[in-house]
Order: C-alpha cells, then structure tokens, then sequence
C-alpha cells in the first residue's frame, strides 16, 4: 500500500490502534522538550508519578520564556529545572542557549522521529521531516514516565507546492501567511499537515521550519515536510549528518485533501490586528506609520534570516521615532552573527539586539506604547499579548519588518528601493555546545532544589455524578490561553504556584473572575461558556490547572481548540459541547445549570439534559470523549490515573 510520511512514520512508531482518522492510536515517542514556563509544571508532575528516570531517548529542558530575573522566583525556577533535569536524566538547555524549538532544529530534532514538546510551537521539528506535536504538561509528563502517546488519528491535508517563491523580497513567513488567509485559525483543526511537491526542493530546512512552526496558528496537530538532500545539508553543517534518512511520500500516496500553492504568486503578506488569520498583502494597507519593530522569535530568528536582517540594517540609520527590537533564535546563530560582525551592524543602526530567548512574543519585556503599531516577525498578535492591550500587532516576514522600521511605515518591500541579499545555509555552523548540559550518569549526589515559590501539583477529585454550578463566564469565539491565563512579566514567575497565578485567571477580560470563582467553589464549583474555538494559541496547561484550582468543573463551548480540550481532560474539567449551537444564545453569565448522570452519560452515548434553572430551560449538550478521555475524566485527570495505573503494575 501507498503510503504518505504522516502514515510512515506512525506505522513505525504503533503500539496500537489503526491508523484510520478517528481512530483511538498509541504512539512511541523518541523525544520530548518542555520549556520554562511549562516545564516546571512538567517537572513537578514528572516527580508526583514516582517514576526515577526518563523513559524516552531523548529529554531536554529548555529555559527561554521567562528571563526577565526582577526577582528571585525566575532564577529559582531555572535552578529546579536544572537539578530536575540532572536527576531524572534529560539535557538541559542552560538560559542564554536559546528558543527551545531553534536550538531543538539546530541539535536534536532528526527525520522520522516522533517529539512532543510542552509548546505550541513544537511543530517546528516538521521542518526536519519528523512529527513534533504540542501537548500539555501532564501529557508530556506521562510520556516520559513511559506511557505512550494517546491521540486521535487526524486526518491527513497535503499542501502541494509548486514554483518558487520570489525572493529576497519574499520569504517563507508569506507561505505560512497565505494559507492563514485561506483556511484561518480553525482550518486545520483534526488534520496534520504534509507538504509536497516539486516547489518542496525550493525551500531550505530553517524555511521549511518557518512554515511548520506557524501551522500551529492553522490549528493544525502538527505539520511535516520531507526530509531529503535540504535536509541533509542541514543535518550535515550542524555535524549530524548520522541523524539522516530521506522521508518521502509514495508516489500514489493517499490524502484526505489536498490544497495546490504556486509559491510563485506568494505576496508580501502580513496579519493584521488582532489575530493571524486577519491576513492581506502589505500593498493593501501600506502608508500606516509605524513606531516599533521586532525581528526574531521561534519563527523567523535562524541564522539566515538574521544575517539577511544585519546586511539590509548596515551603514544605515533608523528614523528616530521607531524602536526596533531583535532577538537571535539560538547563541549558535547570536555567536556566528557576532564573529561576522553583523551584531555590530544591527547596534550602529540603532537596533536593540537582546538575549536569545523568547522575548516580546510572550510579553516579557519589549512591550510596545500606548495605542502603538508594531510591526513583527513573530506567530500571534492577540490582543493584549504585547503587554499593551490597546497596541495595534502586525505580522509579517522579517525582510518586510527590516524595511519599514527603516522607513517607518507600513510598506511592502519591493516598493521600498532597498537592496536585499540573499543568504543561504551555512556549509558549517558553529557547534559550541557548553550551554547544553548533557544527562548525568551519577545522580547519587544530585538534589532537586526547589525554592518558596514552588508549590505541589494540585489533583482534582473524581469526576462528579452531577454538576450544579453558576455560569461564572461567558465568552465568544476564539477565546486564546492567553486570555483565559495571561502570559508577560507580571504572570509568567508565578507558574509554578498554582494558588498564586490562579489570581490572574481571564484577568484580561473579567477582573473579577478569580474572586467569584474561590467564592463559588465552596458551593460546588462553577462552569464556564464559550463559543467557536475556545483556548486557541499556547500550550500552557496553566489555563486549564488554575481554573480547575479555582472549582469551575465544567467548559461548554460551541468548538474547542485541541491542545487546551486535552488539557481540560487532564486535569478533570468536562469539556461538554452544545448539540445545537443556538443554544449558546439561552445561557447567560450568572445563571445555574445542572448537568446530571455523568458517569452513565460518559459511558453510554455522551449525551446530557443541561437545565438552566434560572430560565426554567433544557437543553443538550454532548462529551464526545474516546475511550482513554473517559477513564481520565472518571478518576479526576491524567495524573490520579497514571499513579493509579504505575501503582498496580
């Protein structure tokens, strides 16, 4: 049978289940990353398993989000990420190393290989030809302690690539821009994404990386290219050329779409405010003024793109009322930049050149003025998620952001009359690996260090028989985790407190939520309402722990997104849908609802009476829970079953 790389790669890595979408499967994991503003989550779960070692082949624990040490909570948090590591044998990737999903591309991820990553953007590894998914930390967690990868066959969308893209002017941010544009922020929900075709061999493997990592904006499980002569390039100017294999699709391999892309007609695009979905040509809106630019992030920061970044800034001045931001991906892109001498370019220019880490992206540090434009190279221009809630966020390629904090307005780079070179791959990187810390033989001497902010996991009670609970929240569509938990410097040294962050919970959009969730949870809980694709964007499970710390016991929405569906089960919250979406307009916010017979309704059809007692209605709502999702829920989430499962073996 023709099969394609999604398939090749599963038949490879099954433990059980068949590989039909739908179907309940169990997958092998060989590599598992989490980062700081998840990991130490991760970790802490890791330990309350009781397991004594990682069980998968390769383990790394990442700090780049939360950098910013205004106190002791940050350095602490990196100082039990370290010993955890050390510890439970995983490789640490010590601050200043770099983005997780850059250096991960750049040092371990291989073709063929599965990876989960406690991000979002972990999808970036499809740039090498294997299967990177984003999960929660719980999941994660479990994974490392042995269990398996227990997902939902997706179906299966071949993007055909045809032409090449018109470079320098255009760049591999405007392919992943136009499919946003096409499919939006839900179009590829259930699906993983496979690209194909001729105009594949046009892309190099950190362009290929580009696309993949903002497939997670499509809402996609995950996204792959082939691995083949680009990639072994790659593999071999990062000295790894043993962690090759060629991964192609068979000739008459088999999709359940397929979408066609000339990249030839690709424009310079960019998302507008305030979703990256919101997708036009520049040309479109070109003319706006622009005060601050930042070049960088997991999706644009690889040597490449920043050399091409530093050519275009030399010899050249900013305008004075334009503050441009630039953060290398990895120290291997910053040390190469710097031995060339194009950081020296950058500074004379007038650019701020910080740290590797993740940066403006999460909202730590960079934040732009009041009611500002900001133009960036990054993956997600939520409202708010700047840190300046009124500041207008663009996304767009990093050879177009390079142009407009030089003329200081919206434009697109091929009106612009600014030469732009073209920079390749590097026939050889610098590999100086003393900020990655290998797994340790002897732990005889090794202690977890935790410090005052660090607090024990929280474990939910079983599910209940029935919920009878206030609508503490009412939202509409497309609600991000950073909505429901705010990321930025205020939030981020708090996430290994669960009682102290869960103070921030839809802060952004309700003030007051936490406080009438505490008070609702000593009468029984609470539930919360949303439409379209509730919990789009980040991983962070803190959006499902913290409101489940706070006792909302049940989520129904219209349409959730997949990572924080997962999440919610995790940690025992009933993500129920409405059967009838027009039910969402007869629940308001401070009405009681009674959800009853859970448990027969779990294991019959996963059909429930919803009653509004305070409008005197009924209406249905449905689980749609697999086989594995219902054990969870029953035991109160991923962690009481594990413990309970690791006990009786």
């Amino acid at each position: 049978m023709e099969r394609n790389i999604v398939q090749k790669i599963f038949d490879a890595h099954k433990i059980y289940g068949e590989l039909a979408p739908g179907s309940q499967i169990g997958l092998k994991v060989d590599q598992v990353l989490t980062q700081d503003a998840t990991g130490t989550m991760t970790w802490l779960e890791f330990e309350a398993i009781g397991i004594d070692r990682v069980q998968v082949e390769t383990a790394v624990s990442y700090v780049d989000h939360n950098m910013l040490q205004s106190s002791f909570m940050n350095a602490d948090d990196h100082q039990f990420l370290r010993t955890a590591a050390a510890k439970f044998g995983a490789w640490f990737s010590k601050p200043g190393n770099g983005i997780c999903h850059q250096v991960h591309l750049e040092r371990f991820a291989a073709p063929g290989k599965i990876a989960l990553g406690t991000d979002s953007h972990t999808p970036t590894g499809g740039g090498m030809g294997m299967i990177a998914i984003g999960v929660g930390g719980l999941e994660a967690a479990t994974v490392m302690a042995g269990a398996p990868l227990e997902i939902t066959m997706p179906k299966v969308l071949k993007i055909n690539l045809t032409g090449s893209l018109r470079k320098p002017h255009i760049t591999a941010m405007d392919v992943i821009l136009a499919l946003l544009q096409k499919l939006t922020v839900k179009g590829g929900v259930g699906k993983i994404v496979e690209y194909g075709g001729p105009g594949v061999a046009t892309l190099a493997v950190t362009e290929r990386a580009t696309i993949t990592n903002m497939g997670a904006e499509l809402g996609a499980t995950t996204s792959i290219f082939p691995s083949d002569v680009n990639t072994l390039k790659f593999l071999k100017a990062e000295s790894r050329e043993k962690d090759w294999c060629e991964l192609v699709a068979d000739v008459d391999a088999a999709y359940d779409e397929v979408i066609d892309l000339d990249l030839s007609k690709v424009e310079p695009m960019t998302a507008r405010p305030h979703s990256p979905d919101n997708v036009v040509s520049i040309r479109e809106i070109a003319g706006r003024k622009v005060d601050q630019v930042c070049i960088g992030s997991c999706t644009n920061s690889s040597y490449p793109a920043m050399k091409t970044v530093a050519l275009m800034l030399r010899g050249k001045t900013l305008p004075e009322w334009v503050n441009l931001l630039i953060n290398p991906g990895s120290r291997q892109v910053c040390e190469m930049l710097s031995r060339e001498g194009l950081i020296a370019d950058m500074i004379a220019a007038g650019a701020r050149v910080l740290e590797s880490s993740c940066g403006p992206c999460i909202g730590m540090g960079g934040a732009p003025g009041s009611g500002h434009v900001s133009v960036r190279s990054f993956n997600r221009n939520f409202q708010g998620r700047s840190g300046t809630k009124d500041a207008q966020v663009y996304l767009t390629n990093p050879v177009a952001c390079v142009v407009m904090a030089l003329k200081g307005e919206i434009i697109d780079p091929r009106d612009a009359g600014f030469e732009v070179p073209e920079v390749n791959e590097p026939d050889m990187f610098i590999i100086n690996d003393n900020l990655l810390i290998p797994p340790k033989a002897d732990i005889s001497d090794v202690v977890i260090i935790k410090g005052p902010n660090i607090k024990d996991v929280p474990v939910k009670e079983p599910l209940r028989e029935s919920i009878s609970a206030e609508v503490l929240l009412k939202t509409g569509d497309n609600i991000t985790t950073d909505d429901i938990m705010p990321a930025g410097s205020r939030v981020l040294p708090f996430r290994s407190n669960i009682p102290a962050i869960s103070e921030f919970v839809f802060e952004n959009i309700d003030k007051t939520f936490s406080s009438r969730a505490a008070a609702a949870k000593q009468k029984g809980g609470g539930i919360v309402v949303g439409g379209e694709n509730y919990g789009q964007g980040s991983s962070r499970e803190h959006a499902a722990i913290a409101p489940m710390y706070l006792g909302v016991q049940a989520v129904l929405v219209k349409s959730f997104a997949r990572i924080h569906r997962a999440n919610l089960i995790n940690f025992g919250i009933l993500p129920l849908l409405f059967i009838d979406a027009a039910d969402y307009d007869r629940v308001n916010q401070g009405d009681i609802l009674t959800i009853r017979n859970i448990a027969a309704g779990i294991g019959g059809d996963q059909r429930y009476e919803a009653e509004n007692l305070t409008q005197g209605i009924v209406f249905y709502v449905v689980s749609d829970l697999n086989n594995r999702e219902k054990g969870l829920l029953l035991k109160g989430g991923l962690l009481p079953y594990t413990k309970e499962r690791a006990l009786t073996k």
